[in-house]
């Protein structure tokens, strides 16, 4: 699944134009590396994703085409998430 995506339907990012935007603009790391929206994702993949000095980190657990809301956060693991969230 690409990454722009994977963090709209995860609702880590609340809507895709915004996770897209962070993603061109290299603020979203995939194992250490700029991921570009279009970049794909699979399980086990840590992420880790910056807006000004907030910085989270997530381990991605499932990848799904669709998930509900209440079912998006299992999704993937928060190793650290920045107080207030995005």
């Amino acid at each position: 699944m690409r990454l722009d995506k994977y963090l709209k339907v995860s609702r880590i990012i609340k809507r895709r134009t915004v996770a897209n935007e962070a993603c061109g603009a290299g603020r979203v790391m995939i194992n250490g590396k700029v991921g570009k929206p279009g970049a794909e994702v699979k399980e086990g993949d840590r992420l880790e994703i910056r807006f000004g000095n907030r910085v989270g980190q997530y381990e991605i657990v499932s990848v799904k085409e669709h998930a509900l809301k209440a079912d998006a956060a299992d999704m993937y693991r928060v190793l650290s998430e920045p107080e207030g969230g995005f």
